[in-house]
């Protein structure tokens, strides 16, 4: 769907100003995500704005274990933890090949 410029330039402000994130923007536009940051970009220099030094991913996952997790790591006995290590190992090489067991907690 083409977008006039004004529109181009709301949907950048809506971007630029955290109301929604690019990927947010691009489903519900139908647009793509590149689009979506150009759009931001766009109205970025339309306005002499700075860039955002905000986070530089929203999908990156977060390696870092929560407190209680890290508890309930502390709690376990020896052998508890190397069955986790294994689960973690085979669930690390699933997820490289690209697939997952059903089932498997």
């Amino acid at each position: 769907m083409k977008y006039t410029k004004e529109q181009r330039l709301d949907i950048g402000r809506r971007i630029y100003d955290g109301e929604i994130s690019r990927y947010e923007a691009a489903e519900e536009y139908v647009i793509n995500e590149q689009t979506a940051r150009n759009y931001m970009r766009m109205y970025r220099d339309a306005n002499q704005l700075p860039p955002k030094q905000g986070r530089r991913s929203i999908c990156a996952p977060s390696f870092k274990k929560a407190p209680a997790e890290l508890d309930e790591l502390k709690a376990m006995t020896k052998e508890e933890l190397i069955q986790e290590l294994i689960k973690a190992k085979i669930t690390e090489a699933r997820l490289k090949k690209g697939y997952e067991v059903k089932g498997d907690v």
